[in-house]
């Protein structure tokens, strides 16, 4: 199913937005970007192809943000959701909507310092 960038960020909002309080105030110092598809320097340092990757968080886990995180000038993580590669595997605006939510949990689950297992087995449970 394809959607419009405006369309896709508006998702990505609002399924920011409902998280729990709890966990929303919890993350600091990271941006949420939408691209169409990973850069060539992503896929090379991923070892992926174009389109085999939904997300990505990159940055510093907040388990290993210490004293020093912050006391000079500190770029912001950063969690990439590629559309189109989300978008192939939905046919429905609600299969998008949940795929959505599910990459965006995913890549939150490894700023919050889950490793992949730890990430896939939450998102089972929930």
């Amino acid at each position: 199913m394809e959607s419009s960038k405006a369309e896709f960020e508006d998702v990505v909002r609002q399924a920011f937005e409902a998280l729990p309080d709890l966990f929303r105030a919890k993350i600091d110092n990271v941006q949420i970007v939408v691209e169409e598809f990973p850069s060539e320097e992503i896929q090379k340092d991923m070892k992926v192809g174009k389109h085999n990757l939904l997300g990505l968080y990159t940055g510093v886990p907040l388990p290993h943000r210490n004293t020093w995180y912050g006391t000079t000038a500190t770029v912001p993580d950063v969690i990439y959701l590629f559309r189109k590669n989300i978008e192939a595997g939905c046919s429905t605006k609600s299969e998008l909507t949940g795929r959505i939510t599910e990459v965006l949990l995913h890549e939150l689950g490894h700023y919050f310092g889950m490793n992949e297992k730890q990430v896939r087995r939450a998102l089972r449970t929930t």
